[in-house]
């Protein structure tokens, strides 16, 4: 989608500009300047606290780190603070995912298939109507479900005598940092080892007129009290067709702008099926455009300008929300990460980690989005934590493994995944060497109501010299990730294509046609599923 750009300056300034300000902090860097020695002593000082793991992110990856380490014996802390969204949104304790991703977008995905369902539910006999959707009553369930889990977080750590600070945390040198409460308290933490996991937030094309002033992003859309009404969703990315297929789903009239292609990291064979069937269902899909300016009308919507890349024609359009979906950015610009001599990737901003998620300083770490070159997934992330806390207490040496890690993009038509795309093992062993096994099914619920199943789709990407073992497993379909999730287990293990033609299937499922490709893409012959 859009050129990225830095994010907007209220936030990451304005906190670092606080963080130096205070008093203790300052004092402590002009002790440390004094000295000269360019690195202060972890252990026990004059209005410190010291502990064995400081942890710098409530998310995921760090509550799972901080928790296990705390279990195993460490002395713990963590400091979270989140910094409101340009549109003032606030939540809890818990990260991107209980808060502003996947746990409200999964809820709200299912409140869009319900609906789906009641549109069924005539034809297997029952006399349901159709009624209005209420978005008031949705968003107060899920916003009570997500403060529920924050308030579990906090049980938790408390439990485990895990030491919480709602303190925004900037490095003074290698092993301590200084925290700010929002009414500007400070806290000095040491620690022998650090870990960062302060994940990512959602990008903003500054560039654009408007577009701070009057969007809005994921950040925000699950803690809308009203309905977001006629939307206009920017990006390509998962985030920005789940959010674009939920809001259609409910109902409201949803627009999605496309800059390039959708879904850039994953098989563009599976995103192009994502989107058509997305279009045939509702959901308007400009492509090939950018937006170039956000005006509020006396009415308060919002007219949008944009140009249509192919042909350089400008067009407008009248919505009432713009949600930007055009990538995150990690969050490291307050945390003064060069006192600490941490390195980032320059053009992405984010951290530098070796396989040990080690930074450039040995007993710093640094795991989930924040770092270099990991997916940005919640999975991975708590795993990558959880093992990182068994290293550093000694008792084990695994570690976290990247390789074949499936995921779902909860798009109304859900598509899941497991290992490569048809690209990357043609991009990595040849077109010459790989096979591809592909199917088109009708899942057995579609036929009463008479649904469309044009874009249910299953490939199975394999070697082609036997036993054919397989390097990606790609399903579109219902319960995409229930599906991909119990597969993923025997491609982790390097299945085979052989093996898994020999096992059963559970009749009828989706599911079992995957243990039923037979036809590859290299013999032309037509895919589609006949009979039962």
């Amino acid at each position: 989608m859009a050129t990225p750009h830095a994010p907007p300056p209220s936030s990451a300034a304005k906190q670092t500009e606080l963080v130096w300000s205070s008093p203790a902090c300052r004092q402590l860097i002009r002790n440390h300047s004094l000295r000269g020695t360019g690195v202060l002593a972890w252990g026990p000082a004059a209005g410190r606290q010291c502990y064995d793991l400081l942890v710098i992110g409530g998310g995921s990856g760090g509550l799972a780190c901080a928790k296990e380490a705390a279990q195993l014996g460490k002395k713990v802390a963590v400091v979270d603070y989140v910094e409101p969204s340009p549109r003032g949104t606030r939540w809890g304790l818990g990260g991107t995912c209980v808060n502003v991703g996947c746990i409200p977008k999964k809820l709200m995905h299912q409140a869009a298939l319900l609906g789906g369902m009641i549109r069924d539910a005539p034809h297997y006999g029952w006399g349901v109507a159709q009624a209005p959707h209420s978005w008031a009553t949705l968003a107060d369930a899920v916003q009570n479900h997500v403060k529920s889990l924050n308030w579990g977080h906090r049980v938790q750590l408390q439990d485990r005598k895990v030491k919480y600070f709602n303190v925004k945390a900037s490095f003074v040198d290698t092993h301590t940092v200084c925290g700010v409460s929002k009414g500007g308290e400070e806290t000095l933490l040491s620690a022998e080892h650090i870990v960062i996991a302060t994940g990512g937030r959602p990008r903003y094309p500054t560039h654009i007129e408007g577009a701070l002033e009057y969007g809005i992003t994921s950040d925000d859309l699950f803690w809308l009290k009203e309905s977001p009404g006629k939307t206009l969703v920017v990006g390509a990315s998962y985030v920005a067709l789940e959010c674009a297929g939920l809001l259609t789903g409910l109902g409201l009239d949803t627009t999605v702008m496309i800059r390039s292609v959708p879904l850039r990291a994953f098989d563009q064979q599976m995103a192009s099926l994502v989107t058509e069937h997305m279009a045939g269902h509702g959901t308007r899909i400009l492509r090939g455009c950018a937006p170039e300016k956000v005006e509020k009308l006396p009415g308060q919507q919002l007219r949008v300008t944009w140009v249509d890349l192919t042909s350089d024609r400008k067009d407008a359009g009248t919505f009432d929300t713009v949600l930007w979906a055009i990538g995150r950015v990690p969050e490291t610009a307050s945390l003064n990460l060069e006192k600490a001599g941490v390195h980032t990737n320059p053009v992405t901003g984010k951290i530098l980690v070796d396989a040990q998620e080690a930074t450039s300083v040995p007993h710093i770490y640094a795991i989930g989005d924040v770092a270099e070159g990991r997916p940005e997934l919640t999975p991975t992330a708590i795993m990558a934590g959880r093992l990182l806390a068994q290293r550093l207490s000694g008792r084990t040496s695994d570690l976290m493994d990247y390789s074949s890690v499936p995921t779902t993009v909860f798009t109304p038509l859900e598509y899941g995944c497991v290992g490569l795309s048809e690209e990357a093992a043609v991009a990595r062993h040849g077109e010459e060497h790989v096979e591809v096994y592909h199917a088109f099914y009708k899942p057995l619920e579609f036929t009463v109501p008479q649904r469309d199943a044009s874009q249910c789709y299953i490939k199975m990407v394999c070697l082609r010299e036997p036993p054919q073992l397989v390097l990606g497993l790609h399903f579109l379909g219902p319960n995409a990730g229930e599906v991909i999730q119990g597969f993923a287990l025997g491609i982790k293990c390097g299945a085979s294509y052989q093996q898994l033609m020999r096992t059963v299937g559970i009749h009828p499922t989706c599911a079992e046609e995957v243990a039923k490709l037979r036809i590859s893409k290299r013999s032309g012959l037509d895919p589609t599923v006949t009979g039962c």
